[in-house]
């Protein structure tokens, strides 16, 4: 009777948790839309520049996670199953500290990298803008360095799948953000206030994920007789979702660095634009598949399923969500192609021709794999995820080197083309092969199965 009561629950939470994701994203789309415009115009093209360089310089720390959110939902999710209590809080305790250190990490780090942006942008900023970037890194370090422990409140209700309640925070986080905002901007205030925001906002968010986790979900956490040997295979476990990481922050965090040493903030500035677009689809197309990931581990640890009904039932996910995925990236795709140039007229004014064909580069190359992202967390649960993340670190790589290269010749597109190759040759080729050869998903029938 309660494993009935359960399991409705859950269903509830995934379904009206997948119609907020889209609730969510609506409103982070419409936000966007006036929101954005008027950023950019009240700080002018420099600063917007310099404000995402600085933001994404020191979102490269989020390496520093190693992936490890991905590993508690896999052990969670053994616990769970076994009805192991005990393990659990144990478990809690043990990611409790593993993050405080992770966090402590963080800020030396950042504080490093604050205090050395010269090295890292040479002569590309003026003295003006390094005293700026200075103030805005810090700001930006501090709000990390807490953020990496209070992130395991998030993945505990995440774990629980109490969906309903993340989804709710965010939507109000995101309607508060232009609401405080757009007064700053119109009084005169710039970046830094900005920043100053947006680390209160987020300290008040992870304050909910803590009161939730003590006094709904009734976290317990645990700081002693921890599971002998778990620390080993944990971090053998995310060791690839590590190098996953750095090819993410490679790809998208790493240009804007490249372009702010060899091109200046007003380069900058056309690429964010291109970038923001970009996470717009991208979020349109991963707000869903999110919300399935307990449940893709939940399968995979089902203890009475042979490896065949097992494999049939993740094709079956993978091609149902994969479905929904594609109607919405072809409608934005082709949309996008016909409409865009006059849309970024509207939206940001002139000056931003380049964005237009920097954003379909990226919307028509991440198609495949944004379709397909549910692979990604199959893979995790099948703990066969190593191919993955050492594929696309050896491509982030390469994009690295011909980003460098091309962004001397050609500027912003330059950086865009060494992404494209790597998104085209990675997740969009390569990993298709992997998933039908070795995770047991039928790729090349599955359309005409489901």
């Amino acid at each position: 009777m309660l494993d009935d009561l359960k399991n409705n629950i859950s269903k509830h939470q995934l379904k009206y948790g997948a119609l907020l994701s889209y609730a969510q994203m609506g409103l982070g789309i419409l936000i966007a839309l006036l929101y954005t415009p008027y950023m950019i115009r009240m700080l002018g093209k420099s600063e917007y520049g310099l404000y995402s360089t600085v933001s994404s310089t020191i979102s490269m720390l989020s390496i520093l996670n190693l992936g490890l959110n991905a590993g508690y939902i896999r052990y969670f999710a053994r616990y769970r199953t076994n009805n192991d209590n005990q393990s659990i809080y144990r478990l809690n305790g043990l990611y409790l500290l593993i993050f405080l250190i992770i966090g402590f990490v963080a800020l030396v780090c950042g504080l490093v990298m604050s205090f050395n942006l010269d090295f890292i942008f040479s002569n590309g900023l003026t003295a003006e803008e390094y005293d700026v970037a200075r103030i805005l890194a810090l700001l930006v370090t501090f709000n990390m360095a807490f953020s990496f422990p209070a992130s395991v409140f998030s993945t505990i209700i995440s774990a629980h799948e109490r969906f309903v309640f993340l989804k709710t925070i965010a939507m109000i986080r995101s309607a508060l953000t232009p609401a405080i905002m757009l007064p700053i901007l119109y009084y005169g205030y710039k970046s830094i206030t900005m920043v100053t925001v947006s680390v209160v906002l987020s300290l008040l968010v992870d304050f909910w994920y803590y009161i939730y986790c003590r006094n709904v979900l009734k976290a317990k956490f645990y700081f002693d007789n921890f599971e002998e040997g778990i620390l080993k295979s944990l971090f053998a476990y995310t060791f690839f979702i590590a190098l996953n990481g750095i090819f993410d922050q490679i790809t998208w965090s790493v240009d804007k660095c490249i372009l702010a040493r060899y091109r200046g903030t007003v380069a900058i500035a056309v690429y964010s634009v291109a970038y923001s677009l970009y996470m717009f689809y991208q979020s349109m197309s991963c707000s869903i598949s999110g919300v399935f990931t307990p449940h893709i581990h939940a399968i995979v640890n089902e203890k009475n399923i042979n490896i065949e009904n097992r494999n049939k039932n993740l094709t079956e996910l993978f091609v149902r969500i994969g479905r929904i995925q594609f109607l919405v990236v072809a409608l934005i795709t082709s949309g996008f192609y016909f409409f865009g140039k006059q849309f970024l007229v509207f939206w940001v004014g002139n000056g931003y021709d380049e964005s237009y064909y920097i954003t379909f580069m990226f919307m028509a190359s991440a198609s495949i794999a944004l379709i397909q992202n549910t692979g990604i967390e199959i893979q995790r649960a099948l703990n066969l995820h190593q191919f993955r993340s050492l594929l696309l670190f050896a491509t982030s790589i390469m994009n690295l080197i011909i980003s460098i290269y091309l962004c001397q010749l050609y500027g912003a597109i330059g950086c865009a083309i060494g992404t494209v190759i790597v998104l085209l040759f990675g997740p969009g080729l390569v990993l298709n092969i992997f998933y039908h050869k070795k995770c047991g998903l039928n790729i090349i029938c599955s359309g005409r199965i489901y």
